[in-house]
């Protein structure tokens, strides 16, 4: 990305602006550049920049006053959760404001009989099935990074998980928010609410709206049975194939995840799961529900599975099911074996495409001599091809970045998407004119004005270019102009 860089806000700006946010939260302010350093990114291991000034707010009334505070005076605001993002949506500003939300992590109440849980955003996402298993419920989304990540976060980038593909994404089992608005205005937002469908807005809006406070999501009932079921492959077209025909049969498994045979060795020698190292891939297949419809689901997967020229085994026991969905979990540390960097792409196809696309980015990888393992949730096409590298060798980064461009930009291609749970933060805003017209993002940024119009919440993301609202590429602030953020590698 080529980008201006950010201004050097003068020490006695900066001193103004920290000694603000002391008296508003008195006990969660830093400014010193060693603690700052913590905060310098998110899982997106390409860009870092060390904020202006991190606040961490314990009440919905402390973040309501930096907001208010930082509309007042023209300051950029990025809001962040666990930082286990993978888009560079919670990248700081050298000229912002970091507003961390990790100590609002109350759950603030449990309604069992109306199946709901209510939290603040700071809570992780595992943190509200261990509230509830004992009552016989759980959380349903559930992304790999589940006992980190937090709710606040995954109501941002719309988080879904190995689950998904039955019980659907954060936006599917959110019930209502409490967001503050940039101008410090606290709202509440419901499924329930009449008119527009603004919580439908808010998940997936990734901190440009505003900043969720609270939310309420909703809970499941345990299935009376599940069985799990891995699938090897000699052909990674053929577990392409395998995925399009059990969808074509109508079967909805609970959870249907890929890893190839890179990924298998990997995780393999990381944490040994059980997975069949001869094979170039493996499909991990959940079916629940009542007993005799999983074991119609298991039977009819297990046929098509062979049909596809897999041999086919199932788990039998619950100890057996948590090694072969540890192993999966652990896809992304495990390639720290392979190459000390990565980076995840997202992008979503039409699940009939997924041979042709699988063999198409295995010839991209051979042009951009670069190393790459696929994992991702096969059943609904999500796509996460983690490209590895060394950032230390001159060039390959570069090499990586365009490697993921173009497998960014084959999804698209073939009927697809940029994202499928990331986000689109800095990573594929500048793509996203290969997705969307003028027209579509000049809608899209009208509407972030109507929540936003100074442009200061989470700026530089998502868009290739700053807000209509915004004079000419830039913001009005307090004292001057800011352009567009530089993000400097490391």
């Amino acid at each position: 990305m080529h980008l201006d860089p950010v201004p050097i806000v003068s020490n006695v700006r900066r001193a103004q602006i920290v000694a603000a946010l002391k008296a508003l939260v008195p006990d969660g302010v830093v400014e010193d550049r060693a603690g700052l350093r913590a905060f310098d990114g998110d899982a997106l291991s390409a860009y870092r920049q060390a904020p202006l000034v991190c606040v961490l707010p314990r009440t919905k009334e402390q973040v309501a006053a930096v907001l208010a505070f930082a509309s007042e005076e023209g300051v950029p605001i990025v809001p962040r959760g666990a930082g286990t993002s993978l888009s560079g949506g919670a990248l700081p500003r050298g000229d912002g404001i970091l507003l961390g939300l990790g100590r609002m992590n109350r759950i603030l109440g449990l309604d069992i009989e109306n199946r709901s849980v209510t939290v603040e955003p700071g809570v992780t996402n595992l943190a509200i099935t261990r509230a509830v298993e004992g009552h016989g419920f759980y959380y349903a989304p559930d992304p790999s990074s589940q006992i980190a990540c937090t709710i606040g976060g995954n109501i941002a980038e719309n988080s879904g998980g190995l689950h998904c593909l039955k019980y659907g994404l954060t936006t599917n089992n959110l019930l209502a928010v409490t967001l503050v608005t940039m101008d410090g205005d606290v709202v509440e937002l419901a499924r329930d609410d009449g008119g527009y469908d603004l919580l439908g807005v808010v998940a997936g809006s990734e901190g440009l709206l505003g900043v969720v406070v609270e939310a309420k999501v909703r809970i499941l009932r345990k299935a009376p049975a599940t069985r799990t079921l891995m699938a090897a492959f000699q052909s990674i077209p053929a577990a392409g194939q395998c995925v399009a025909d059990i969808i074509a049969a109508g079967i909805v498994p609970a959870a249907m995840e890929f890893m190839d045979r890179r990924c298998i060795e990997a995780v393999e020698a990381y944490c040994a799961p059980g997975y069949p190292r001869g094979a170039e891939g493996v499909l991990v297949i959940d079916a629940d529900g009542v007993q005799s419809e999983v074991d119609d689901a298991m039977a009819r997967i297990a046929s098509i599975a062979r049909a596809c020229g897999a041999a086919v085994r199932e788990a039998t026991d619950e100890a057996e099911r948590a090694r072969l969905w540890a192993g999966r979990k652990a896809a992304f540390p495990a390639m720290g074996r392979l190459a000390p960097d990565m980076l995840c792409m997202d992008g979503t196809i039409p699940r009939r495409r997924l041979p042709e696309v699988l063999a198409r980015m295995g010839g991209m990888a051979d042009e951009c001599g670069l190393g790459f393992c696929n994992v991702f949730h096969a059943g609904d096409g999500n796509l996460h091809p983690l490209i590895i590298f060394d950032a230390m060798k001159e060039g390959e980064l570069e090499r990586a970045e365009t490697f993921g461009a173009d497998i960014l930009r084959l999804c698209v291609e073939v009927g697809g998407v940029l994202t499928g749970e990331h986000g689109v933060g800095v990573e594929k805003r500048d793509l996203m004119g290969e997705m969307f017209s003028d027209a579509d993002l000049a809608q899209q940024q009208r509407l972030k004005c109507a929540f936003d119009a100074s442009g200061l919440l989470n700026p530089g993301k998502v868009f290739p270019t700053l807000s209509a609202c915004v004079e000419q590429g830039h913001m009005h602030v307090k004292g001057g102009r800011v352009p567009y953020p530089h993000l400097p590698r490391f």
